[in-house]
């Protein structure tokens, strides 16, 4: 899963103000009943001390729906200063909740956009395509592009000859305009998925035009058509589409910490290892058990994302200088996750094999990082004892 999203809280100042709020509307009156959830929820937060004036701002925008339809969630988080994460996501909570303090709740967050994907709907005839993308929760478009070649002998004859020719030659030079449109804002602008549907001719001349960093993106979809009335018909496909898209990409993260895990290097687990790997920049991908219950322990951090450690006496033994506070571990963990750009996969209990919940896959190791095959840390003869 893609963190980048929760760069905006990096370095911000508390208090942070978090909110998950079921944000369905269920008819034509679903706005107050929204409005009313998230006032249940403010008298909480004005409770606990939350800024007036930051309240004053997300009940403004609890009351400008994001338009999207049908049942799904909505996540704000705020620093003393204003709103810095409103994000629509496909899952409503089982239940609003809301936080105020020292630290932004993000777990819940996260768990909530593991259900999300940011993608590119790219629907395609011989003349050109239609470009949609998503805004990352798969519940809502946010911006509609139309892309026309300008070759227009778009029609076979049925005796062959030219004319046959003439329409081959306009369908792929029309296909190369949409293919280089395509390159240019998948590299721009990097979603996690493509998806690739329309007339079938089209679509394998479009799908060979593109260049290789589109081309690892691109999930053809069975379907679609850039005629009026046929979206609607098509969304379940879309939605089905994704959903295959995160379980491969889950399955992708966790057979990748199985294998460095299996090799002895690569991969590590326990709280210990993974905040050392985290401290060092050294992660790929955090690998989090929800349930192991990280957000009842504590780590201590300092200024920057990447500064973490299992004491305070520990931050200034790796030369931390500024404030430094405790803060629950799956907050700290996280924070500094993103601080290095790397990925979450999120697993249930007994899923992997994971020491505390927690484990990571490495984009690099040397003779320091801790290995799951000789003991370097002092925990590591409890730890291979409790994985045996």
């Amino acid at each position: 899963m893609d963190l980048r999203w929760l760069k905006p809280l990096l370095g911000r100042p508390a208090p942070f103000t978090s909110v998950f709020l079921d944000a369905t509307r269920a008819d034509a009156n679903g706005d107050e009943e929204v409005l009313d959830r998230w006032r249940a929820l403010r008298r909480e937060l004005e409770r606990d001390g939350a800024p007036g004036v930051v309240l004053d701002e997300i009940e403004e925008r609890v009351g400008r729906p994001l338009g999207v339809s049908g049942p799904h969630g909505r996540v704000l988080v705020a620093d003393a200063d204003g709103v810095l994460v409103d994000r629509a996501v496909a899952a409503p909570p089982a239940a609003s909740s809301a936080t105020c303090g020292p630290v932004p709740v993000l777990l819940p967050a996260a768990q909530a956009a593991d259900e999300c994907t940011r993608y590119l709907l790219v629907v395609v005839d011989r003349q050109g395509a239609d470009l949609t993308w998503s805004d990352g929760t798969g519940a809502r478009d946010t911006e509609h592009w139309v892309v026309e070649g300008d070759h227009d002998a778009l029609h076979k004859v049925r005796d062959g000859g030219l004319s046959d020719k003439r329409a081959e030659d306009s369908w792929e030079r029309n296909a190369e305009v949409v293919a280089a449109e395509l390159d240019r804002q998948v590299a721009a602008r990097e979603p996690e998925v493509v998806l690739l549907t329309g007339d079938v001719r089209a679509v394998a001349l479009v799908r060979d035009a593109v260049g290789q960093t589109a081309r690892d993106r691109l999930v053809e979809v069975v379907g679609g058509s850039r005629a009026e009335g046929v979206h609607r018909e098509f969304g379940h496909k879309v939605t089905e589409s994704l959903e295959a898209f995160r379980w491969r990409r889950r399955e992708a993260a966790l057979a990748r910490y199985r294998e460095q895990q299996g090799r002895g290097s690569g991969a590590v687990t326990a709280l210990e290892d993974v905040v050392a790997v985290l401290q060092r920049g050294q992660v790929a991908e955090l690998v989090v058990s929800p349930g192991a219950g990280l957000g009842a322990r504590t780590l201590w951090v300092g200024p920057e994302p990447l500064q973490l450690a299992l004491s305070e006496t520990e931050l200034g033994v790796i030369g931390v200088q500024g404030p430094v506070r405790s803060m629950p571990a799956d907050a700290a963990l996280l924070r500094a996750a993103v601080g290095q750009d790397a990925g979450l996969t999120l697993v249930d209990d007994g899923q992997v094999e994971l020491v505390d919940g927690v484990g990571a896959v490495l984009r690099w190791s040397d003779g320091s990082t801790p290995s799951e095959a000789v003991p370097t840390l002092s925990s590591d003869q409890m730890r291979l004892r409790r994985i045996v």
